[in-house]
């Protein structure tokens, strides 16, 4: 119920003058107009209601449900309604409902005082404020604490040049971007927004400012969320207007951007939480990498399918579809991504040296499932052998026939090997997914760029090598276990590695999970986890894969 003001009473009044006025009305009946006069006349249709303030019962029920869980799941295997019970406690949207509800419970949302400007006589609050007029703004702060602004100079003034999404000021909102400051505590600033800043660091208890407001409308900027790809800390970058209002980052941390009306730094914060800070913009860090020595392109070599062995006899040029120079110009800085419940990839690429057990690993999945795994079947321009069956190890084409798909686009990529082409058809990996199959594909990296679209939905995972000495080791045991029967020189085993090493640094970026291969079984349980968790688990995915 809204409260009752000295307005509504005024208003209340007038209606009781026209009641009294409207006796002798005839278009309304005495007795029901003595019965409202009555009830308006009655003292509790004066008395003052407080809206009452709506509160959760408490702000932590996801740890209430985990510990209702634990409770639940030894009777779940006794009782239907138990088990039941269980299987909605542990629904990824019924977990979001409860995060979401946690997260405004512990919130405090108190009905603003009404402004001060209400009471004053309404000509006055018509009347246009003057530019000039000063405003006196009264913060209080510790010592050594960021207040979330920074400053800039403005024909000889300090004008604030943002405020940060989340910090001090911005939650009090008594300043706004384009206030100029003329004094602090009485002491002027100046113009060296260096010495301000360091002043109202320093400066304690109650902080009092001298502006000129700017009377700028403030707009809500447009917030995206965005995964790193590189690296930063604001202390050793020596662009940032204010190193203390910096935000670090490592590469692969989701970020929530709050305003990128500046083009050289925006506003963003971790998504766990924590005060916003500045970043780079995609701009600015653009131009510092385009005078960057990139990586040098990574040779590819060995051979494309499985199943071919002997020594090459030609060097194989890999081409991948719609490759071109993409990966000479690739600058990868920042890639805006969704959060999107729990969903089942189309394909599970995997990616790695050669040598490093890709195919080892995707075996074994095809063995341990096939009625969710499946996989393309090569095509070659070669003759069959003898005891070979089209469609069984290779589909075989004529040389015209591939060359004309091949240049057609039909291939994602392809290579020759011994005079004769191989390669992996586009449609071969539809069929698979046609059959509600995941389609395991171990491709080389640079197809990556052809696959990471909502057409595949890919789920990509970098096997990646152990250390050389571990890596020595694990040849060891499989010659002698009988699974392998060549032993790798030290310069094979260091030329893995170093591959290894390449690939994670050129294409990283595309990378959803990295396994260390330094034993089979352990690498095989990883990727099992991880592929489980996707069907119960939120995932940030590209925005374009969304929208």
């Amino acid at each position: 119920m809204p409260v009752a003001t000295s307005s509504s009473d005024s208003a209340m009044h007038q209606a009781l003058d026209t009641l009294s006025d409207s006796t002798s009305s005839t278009t309304a009946n005495d007795l029901d107009l003595i019965f409202l006069k009555g009830i308006m006349e009655s003292p509790v249709a004066h008395e003052q209601f407080e809206e009452p303030k709506l509160e959760a019962v408490r702000e932590n029920n996801v740890e209430l449900v985990q510990d209702i869980l634990k409770e639940l799941s030894p009777l779940a295997h006794r009782s239907q309604a138990a088990d039941e019970l269980v299987r909605i406690l542990k629904e990824p949207h019924f977990k979001s409902l409860l995060e979401t509800h946690d997260s405004v419970a512990s919130k405090n949302y108190e009905t603003p005082p009404p402004s001060p400007c209400s009471f004053m006589d309404a000509a006055l609050n018509n009347q246009p404020v003057p530019p000039d007029a000063v405003r006196m703004v009264g913060i209080r702060k510790v010592s050594g604490e960021h207040l979330g602004v920074t400053f800039r100079v403005e024909s000889g003034e300090l004008v604030i040049a943002r405020i940060l999404h989340g910090g001090m000021i911005d939650q009090q909102g008594l300043l706004h971007v384009g206030d100029i400051i003329k004094e602090v505590n009485g002491k002027e600033v100046g113009n060296d927004p260096k010495v301000l800043q360091e002043m109202l660091k320093e400066a304690s208890g109650s902080v009092v400012l001298k502006i000129l407001p700017s009377y700028q409308e403030p707009h809500t900027a447009r917030q995206a969320f965005v995964k790193c790809h590189f690296d930063y800390d604001p202390s050793h970058d020596n662009l940032i207007p204010c190193k203390e209002a910096g935000l670090s980052f490592s590469s692969g941390d989701i970020l929530q951007i709050f305003n990128q009306e500046d083009l050289n730094w925006w506003q963003a914060c971790h998504i766990e939480g924590g005060s916003a800070g500045l970043i780079p913009s995609q701009l600015l860090e653009e131009k510092r990498k385009a005078f960057v020595k990139r990586d040098l392109e990574l040779a590819t070599t060995g051979p494309l399918c499985a199943g071919m062995g002997g020594k090459k006899k030609k060097k194989m040029m890999y081409l991948t579809t719609k490759n071109a120079e993409f990966d000479r110009h690739e600058l990868r800085i920042y890639e805006e991504v969704a959060k999107v419940p729990p969903f089942r990839r189309k394909t599970l690429v995997l990616i790695g040296a050669q040598g490093v057990g890709r195919r080892s690993l995707k075996n074994k999945l095809l063995v341990s499932d096939p009625q969710r795994y499946g996989t393309t079947i090569p095509f070659t321009s070669r003759k069959p052998k003898v005891d070979e069956r089209d469609g069984q190890m290779y589909s075989f084409m004529t040389r015209s026939e591939m060359e004309c798909d091949i240049k057609n686009g039909r291939f994602l990529e392809h290579g020759e090997y011994d005079g004769n082409l191989y390669g992996t058809k586009i449609n071969s990996i539809h069929e698979v997914i046609e059959t509600g199959k995941i389609c395991i594909l171990d491709v080389n990296p640079q197809a990556l760029k052809v696959l990471r679209t909502s057409e595949f939905l890919p789920y990509v995972v970098f096997i990646e090598a152990p250390d050389f000495e571990v890596l020595k080791a694990m040849n060891r045991s499989a010659i002698e276990s009988g699974v392998v029967t060549k032993q790798l020189t030290d310069s094979e085993l260091k030329r893995t590695v170093d591959e290894s090493e390449r690939i994670k640094r050129a294409y990283g970026h595309y990378f959803d999970l990295c396994i260390i291969n330094d034993g089979l079984e352990a690498a095989f349980r990883s990727l099992r986890l991880a592929l489980d968790k996707l069907s119960m688990e939120q995932q940030w995915v590209p925005v374009s894969w969304v929208f």
